[in-house]
């Protein structure tokens, strides 16, 4: 007779093989706390690691800060300081990028690549600086944003960085680790900002976008990123990480062949099965090609080819000393 839970799924037996196990829910793990409430522990712990978070992108006031920050652009860091000493030496006021020679602004900041582009954006930039501000950088995100080549990332920089005025800034860390941790589930980098927004105290905003930053390079990689040595992995969901694939005990390990090579010519070599010899001629089916060895560029009946040995040789220019012995010799 049977009772009332016998409807329901036993535990899978223990000596089924792995990939027979069924997967892990999720819901026995217990469910993550709301962002909102992530979000501030996150940023607690990420504030133990990165105390005292400030822009890698070096410089000594406003003008400065913004001129790199266009450099930075499908650039490092790292690169834009080595070029800006030089530029900043040749340039020192809006004034002077305003009307710097293009070809000489255009070799200066080459190594950051996309120069030409980049040296364009820089004069119509500090042009507009001039003639509407007097060249001064202005404080506001609607001012910044104004100008030739800013967007909202890089006005947050300039904000947070020169004037202390707290923004979030989205770079490709920040877009990575917000979704990663689940805090948001968008793409667009302004919707991305909005959602930080709601979530981060507002004197928070800038130094929890350079903790995203510091630490997506240090720790949470975009394709290997290190979960198990990560301060956050009791908070993250690890959205769109992928599962480790690591091997089964006492799996099987693969066979690696040579290049070009196939399971039986290894085996063949290595003296673990008898070569087979080859026939050539009409004699049995009228193929030279070997029957134990396949080509490993595809089929081996192409036209106007044959292979002799593990070489494939054009019928055509075939000499009579690369004919295999048991054929006759027309020439003789």
């Amino acid at each position: 007779m049977p009772t009332p839970n016998s409807n329901r799924p036993s535990d899978p037996p223990a000596d089924l093989p792995d990939k027979c196990q069924p997967k892990p829910n999720n819901k026995r793990r217990g469910k993550l706390p709301p962002a909102r409430v992530r979000a501030l522990a996150i940023n607690n712990l990420l504030a133990q690691l990165y105390p005292a978070p400030h822009t890698a992108l070096r410089h000594d006031n406003p003008l400065q800060l913004l001129v790199a920050t266009i450099l930075s652009a499908q650039c490092t860091d790292e690169r834009v300081n080595q070029v800006t000493p030089a530029l900043f030496a040749r340039y020192r006021t809006a004034e002077d990028f305003a009307h710097a020679d293009p070809a000489e602004l255009e070799a200066l900041i080459r190594p950051t690549g996309y120069y030409r582009n980049k040296a364009r954006l820089i004069r119509a930039c500090c042009q507009q600086l001039v003639e509407r501000f007097g060249g001064q950088v202005p404080r506001t995100l609607e001012e910044l944003t104004s100008l030739p080549g800013i967007g909202r990332k890089t006005a947050n920089v300039v904000l947070g960085d020169a004037y202390g005025i707290p923004g979030i800034t989205v770079d490709t860390h920040v877009r990575r680790l917000s979704r990663r941790l689940g805090l948001t589930r968008h793409h667009d980098p302004v919707k991305i900002e909005l959602t930080l927004m709601k979530l981060i105290p507002p004197a928070e905003w800038s130094a929890f976008s350079h903790r995203l930053i510091l630490h997506g390079r240090a720790v949470c990689h975009a394709r290997k990123p290190k979960c198990d040595s990560c301060i956050l992995a009791a908070l993250c969901p690890r959205i769109g990480v992928p599962p480790t694939s690591s091997p089964r005990p006492g799996a099987p390990r693969p066979r690696v062949f040579p290049r070009g090579g196939s399971p039986k010519a290894a085996s063949a070599e290595s003296g673990s099965l008898p070569a087979v010899s080859r026939k050539h001629g009409s004699g049995e089916g009228g193929s030279h090609q070997d029957d134990s060895q396949e080509d490993p560029r595809g089929s081996s009946s192409r036209r106007g080819t044959s292979v002799y040995g593990s070489r494939r040789v054009s019928p055509a220019k075939t000499s009579p000393q690369q004919l295999p012995s048991n054929r006759k010799n027309p020439n003789r």
